[in-house]
């Protein structure tokens, strides 16, 4: 369930109708919805209850200080890939001591960044970074807790950018290597081991894959236990997928009874590390038609949010339902819905049917909450666009539209020219 429902042939958000935020703040632009962040955080974590958890949301599907200091708020963790996502958490109001570091390419200053701040966790991609994380927890006489992140090699039936638990992918340690892993991590004098981290992918629509994986780490983690080694946290990762066209993922519930009755007697403390499946559908963008143009072939809708904006179509293929934020009922069209860079990858959607729409008209490209502006860039050297969040019947700008002297901001021309 999400906020942004038709009243009267209008599309608002919580109490706030959209045409009204587009008038004040323009567009193209973000909108989220604080009521569907607050209820699908709950409802993911409530359908955890009884298991000893913490939520980490993944911070790489949104990156919103607003969005950010809400799930800390509600007494969430951050999964982080990055130094800046850590600095983003702390700026948030994370504790230190719930956030998990994930990611293949860690650098030694974001290491030691993380050392100092004294995060929960590392979850280690290789034995190389485990080597490297050892001797810099050495220098700054600290002592590195660890997860390694292990690959079950399990198909997640996802689209194959997204896949993660694969042995064709770059992530994690195989399932074969992973024991050598601990058994070294456990001689090294800076190392703490503490956990068991996995992570298959992202959009998964069916719990068999993570059931797959599941029974992978509990056979390894009684494996350690007969080592000697305990293993504390159980880090399950995220990806679960949501329904942007047709897709049928299972509900929170329903995904937390399989990996509940999954854990059986386990003695661990469950990390998960969900993203899209919280913020997907509580955000939209909002674009502007500025042409309509006819061909003998296509007939295009061009409007003012481009790839730059949202990269999902042209990265993934990925389908985002389009509607007009006044519905006019003059009936339909089949169209291309593109935008202004030149790049003929640059589209929201292609031979779309909808309805009719015009010069000056809104459409709201719906399920952008997760990996829309975060992904976003100054490519053809187009604004970054706002970021607004809706609270009941007020609308607040969580991020300014860039200007024009935003672009230059940082560079300076050599004085040799």
């Amino acid at each position: 369930m999400n906020h942004f429902i038709y009243r009267d042939n209008e599309l608002y958000c919580e109490n706030v109708p959209v045409r009204k935020i587009t008038e004040k703040i323009g567009t193209p632009l973000y909108i989220y919805s604080h009521a569907t962040l607050k209820r699908h955080f709950r409802v993911f974590s409530d359908a955890f209850k009884g298991v000893d958890r913490l939520i980490c949301f993944s911070a790489k599907a949104n990156t919103s200080l607003a969005v950010l200091r809400l799930f800390s708020n509600l007494g969430g963790g951050l999964d982080i890939v990055s130094g800046g996502e850590l600095y983003r958490g702390l700026k948030a109001g994370f504790s230190p001591r719930k956030i998990v570091y994930s990611g293949v390419g860690k650098r030694i200053d974001e290491i030691d960044y993380a050392l100092k701040t004294g995060i929960l966790m590392f979850n280690i991609e290789s034995l190389e970074e485990l080597e490297v994380i050892n001797k810099r927890a050495g220098l700054l006489k600290k002592k590195a807790p660890v997860a390694i992140r292990v690959n079950p090699d399990v198909d997640p039936k996802t689209h194959p950018y997204i896949s993660t638990g694969m042995k064709k992918n770059k992530f994690g340690i195989n399932t074969e290597f992973a024991i050598m892993g601990y058994r070294t991590a456990m001689r090294l004098a800076n190392i703490n081991v503490v956990g068991i981290d996995c992570h298959i992918g992202s959009q998964i629509t069916e719990t068999g894959p993570f059931m797959e994986a599941l029974s992978s780490l509990k056979s390894m983690i009684r494996d350690l236990m007969d080592y000697g080694i305990n293993i504390k946290y159980l880090d399950m990762g995220g990806g679960l997928g949501i329904t942007y066209d047709n897709e049928a993922p299972p509900d929170p519930v329903e995904y937390a009874n399989a990996i509940k009755e999954s854990i059986g007697d386990l003695k661990v403390k469950l990390i998960l590390e969900p993203g899209r499946v919280i913020v997907g559908n509580a955000g939209i963008l909002v674009t502007k038609v500025l042409y309509r143009k006819s061909t003998d072939d296509k007939e295009f809708v061009i409007v003012d949010a481009g790839m730059n904006d949202l990269v999902r179509p042209t990265l993934y293929k990925a389908f985002h339902a389009i509607k007009p934020v006044v519905i006019s009922g003059e009936g339909e069209m089949t169209a291309d819905i593109v935008g202004p860079i030149c790049e003929s990858g640059d589209f929201m959607a292609l031979g779309r049917i909808m309805p009719k729409v015009g010069q000056g008209e809104l459409l709201s490209v719906m399920s952008a909450g997760a990996y829309g502006f975060v992904m976003s860039s100054n490519y053809c050297s187009r604004l970054k666009i706002p970021e607004i969040m809706v609270k009941d019947d007020k609308f607040y700008v969580a991020r300014k539209r860039q200007k024009y002297e935003d672009l230059t901001r940082g560079e300076k021309i050599p004085s040799f020219l």
